[in-house]
């Protein structure tokens, strides 16, 4: 079948939070392919930018003026050579010009309309014949920090990982029967509690960061023993949104830490609460920390998101520095799927694992099970409740089924 591009699309849609985002079409002759770009209420420094300073109106008229005139005639199934087209029409690294949100979409409904051309799913597109192993999904189910607008604990993600579940439906189920204890116990725990949840589905409450890890300890313990499973608990602290330039800034409990109390303070947590996922323990300039933290823990995951931005150059100060052991991965801070491929090589040829992740202002979008099985990533964070995190967990379990006999669940121990 002809792959070559006859014409584009662009509009303006909404993501799961209500913000403004772009979906891109992006048509063959004879199929097509849709995508729409995510966005994250917190961004790291180094990500791409997401509009143009002039904002999405910008972004389309870049679209209808530079992007879909360049594309056209292109052969979409070379990916490298769209993704660099994209790169060369907007002329900046950080996609400035048009926007990271138009890049990401229009290079993933690339990969969704060679998949419909060939007649194949898209993590086939991304990972060939042998991606096979689905994900272990990292779910979210207490929120704090920025993601609650800071009316919780001051770490913004308390997570849950069911690394020893057989297959990908009871990994999920277990994901979801935790975040129905953690709402039962709360509701024991905080008098005002009210079953109000964040962007990303998790619950919100007033409590401590220690209060809640012990909630989230309590129900892990309950559901693992009734599934008869290994479930682990992990935190995103998200420190660079409580790093004012000197201190870390622990609101709830009205204290300011400096960066070796800080340090201490995660450290203990860790041992205290067996953490088995750390992320973003320390605010995204600190190497050095990061690389102490990962000395110390070696059998456990330290994930740098903001540190990365999935950007190579930051990822390669990291091997340097030994700082952190895996990586967040996010097509859109980057702004392509080639660059993220080339990340994601990065990683995995210097022992880094990645962890293929959602947004905060994601959309009903199930490509992001695709991205993961065709990286190859272990893990996938993908929220647990919400119309917009099951999409991903739906869209897990029919590449499960898609694959068959030759599924099999990723390693993580």
């Amino acid at each position: 079948m002809d792959t070559r591009i006859s014409r584009l699309g662009i509009r303006k849609v909404f993501t799961g939070r209500g913000d403004l985002t772009v979906e891109v079409e992006v048509y063959l002759e004879g199929s097509w392919g849709r995508a729409i770009a995510p966005a994250g209420a917190s961004r790291g420094r180094h990500e791409v930018k997401y509009f143009p300073d002039e904002g999405i109106e910008a972004a389309i008229d870049a679209f209808n003026r530079w992007v879909e005139p360049s594309l056209i005639g292109m052969d979409a199934s070379n990916q490298v050579a769209v993704d660099k087209k994209l790169e060369e029409v907007d002329g900046t690294w950080d996609f400035s010009k048009i926007g990271g949100a138009v890049a990401v979409a229009t290079s993933m409904a690339n990969v969704v309309a060679v998949a419909n051309a060939k007649g194949l799913w898209p993590y086939q597109v991304i990972g060939g014949s042998l991606a096979n192993t689905i994900p272990y999904p990292l779910g979210n189910t207490i929120g704090g920090g920025k993601h609650s607008r800071g009316l919780g604990p001051d770490y913004q993600e308390f997570l849950v990982l069911p690394y020893g579940a057989p297959d990908i439906y009871t990994a999920i189920y277990a994901n979801m029967e935790v975040h129905r204890e953690v709402g039962r116990l709360l509701a024991k725990e905080d008098p005002t509690f009210a079953g109000g949840k964040n962007d990303e589905g998790a619950w919100t409450a007033k409590i401590s960061t220690d209060k809640a890890l012990e909630v989230l300890t309590e129900a892990v313990k309950s559901v693992s023993k009734r599934l008869g499973i290994e479930i682990g608990i992990g935190i995103d602290a998200a420190a660079s949104n409580m790093w004012n330039g000197k201190a870390y800034v622990y609101a709830s409990e009205g204290r300011e830490l400096g960066p070796r109390d800080h340090f201490e303070r995660i450290k203990s947590i860790i041992e205290r609460y067996n953490l088995i996922y750390v992320e973003d323990p320390f605010h995204e300039e600190d190497f050095q920390s990061f690389a102490e933290l990962t000395a110390l823990f070696k059998d456990r995951l330290i994930v740098g998101d903001d540190l990365f931005t999935t950007n190579p150059d930051r990822l390669t100060i990291g091997i340097r520095e030994k700082a952190a052991n895996a990586i967040l991965v996010k097509v859109d801070q980057i702004g392509t799927v080639t660059r993220t491929h080339e990340t994601v090589k990065l990683a995995l040829s210097n022992n880094y694992r990645i962890v293929v992740s959602h947004r905060s202002g994601d959309t009903e979008s199930g490509l992001l099970a695709h991205i993961a099985v065709g990286f190859g990533s272990p893990i996938i964070k993908t929220g647990i409740m919400g119309g917009e995190r099951v999409a991903k967990a739906n869209e897990l379990l029919r590449i499960w089924d898609h694959l068959g006999g030759a599924a099999k669940m990723a390693k993580i121990k």
